[in-house]
């Protein structure tokens, strides 16, 4: 096995990783401490921070509001998306798909 370059120069900057830096990388759990990792993953967990959903239900996409209507659903705070789709969901209820 050849010997690695720095991942640093002398001046403390990081350098280009190459495809075999990227290779050689191994995930968190096999090479952090099991309590430390569970604890990176516990702080994760805390701060709202998901993995990828197990079976999507949602699509991503992008849609334009005014910017006061924005302004307001946002103040509305933690969870206007979710409030946004029940409310577009419901308005389905009533009228139909054109």
């Amino acid at each position: 096995m050849s010997k690695r370059s720095p991942l640093v120069n002398d001046d403390g900057e990081v350098r280009v990783l190459s495809a075999e830096d990227m290779r050689l990388f191994r995930p968190a759990a096999e090479v952090l401490p099991p309590d430390l990792h569970a604890g990176l993953v516990a702080l994760k967990k805390q701060r709202g921070e998901h993995g990828p959903q197990k079976s999507p239900t949602k699509v991503p996409t992008t849609i334009r509001f005014d910017a006061d209507v924005l302004a307001a659903l946002k103040a509305s705070g933690k969870g206007w998306q979710t409030r946004v789709n029940e409310a577009m969901r419901d308005w389905l209820k009533t009228h139909r798909a054109a």
